[in-house]
């Protein structure tokens, strides 16, 4: 089959079986096409919660299914492919949180988004990339232990001085990886292009940057912009996206470092079995599980308003 084929009998089968498919901005150009929402991993969640469809197909990794199913607890929520992690959401457990929280028992613990529903089961309130700031600053506490993303959470620290942010050791490998030096060598060969950054890349790299911000906000700041080239520092897909949508401007990736392997671990072919009953992954959890873990995202609804 062809893409061209595989894309119409995936909308086809969307409609027949009633799904919603979900796809992730660092998802493939063609699984962006087939989609009837694209977005971050809460904006998707929430996309999905408002859907009239009985089922969801996320295009992803499985912590952003998970928020799904959190979300629309009613619904079958499905993972296009199974073995789609995130190595930062895994990177801690439940135990080790408990531990924090008895060694710093005056501070609300704040768990980036990109975090496991069981994680997020023994934190206060979770945050996106894009609200971690204003709902650190709205939080009562003025001790908060930070995690898994340490380079977000220095972010965060830097913009709420009147708070103590404790960080824990974690974070994306991938933005991780870029360096300084990688920067100013893309600054060097693109000398008229501003720097859009993710805030999970090192303080050392956002500080160079013309403007940091979420996946989200790296895409509307640069649609909204006069400016003709930027340096986009997220995942690679994110400059190919923006050239297809921005034709009269240019993108250049800051570094080939920045690409996700399990982002890319889904691909058209599996969204088309996923649909077929052939695929994907049902997601299912404990009601515990569900009830604790709903309670840290709640609240992050409620202090987003």
């Amino acid at each position: 089959m062809t893409i061209a084929d595989m894309q119409a009998e995936i909308l086809r089968l969307k409609k027949e079986t009633g799904v919603c498919i979900l796809a992730h901005s660092y998802q493939a150009r063609e699984i962006l096409e087939v989609a009837d929402v694209a977005g971050d991993s809460f904006a998707l969640s929430k996309a999905a919660a408002a859907q009239p469809h009985p089922a969801a197909l996320l295009c992803g990794v499985r912590f952003m299914a998970e928020t799904v199913k959190l979300l629309s607890p009613g619904k079958r929520v499905m993972l296009a492919n199974p073995a789609a992690g995130c190595p930062m959401a895994e990177q801690m457990d439940k135990e080790l949180i408990l531990a924090a929280r008895a060694q710093y028992p005056d501070h609300a613990v704040v768990a980036y988004i990109n975090t496991t529903a069981e994680l997020k089961t023994v934190c206060d309130v979770c945050v996106t990339s894009s609200s971690a700031v204003e709902i650190v600053r709205k939080l009562p506490n003025e001790k908060i232990l930070f995690l898994p993303d340490c380079n977000l959470g220095d972010y965060v620290a830097k913009q709420a001085p009147e708070k103590q942010v404790r960080l824990l050791q974690g974070g994306c490998p991938i933005h991780a990886a870029v360096s300084p030096e990688a920067l100013r060598r893309a600054r060097a060969a693109h000398p008229g292009a501003l720097a859009l950054v993710h805030p999970e890349c090192l303080p050392a790299v956002v500080a160079l940057a013309d403007y940091v911000g979420s996946t989200a906000g790296i895409m509307q700041y640069a649609k909204a912009s006069d400016a003709k080239e930027f340096i986009i520092g997220t995942e690679l897909s994110i400059a190919e996206h923006l050239q297809y949508e921005c034709p009269g401007k240019r993108f250049y990736a800051l570094s080939k470092k920045l690409l996700c392997p399990n982002m890319k671990l889904t691909t058209l072919p599996d969204v088309l079995l996923a649909l077929r009953g052939e695929g994907g992954e049902e997601i299912c959890m404990e009601e515990a599980t569900m009830r604790d873990a709903r309670k840290c995202v709640d609240r992050m609804i409620e202090l987003s308003k």
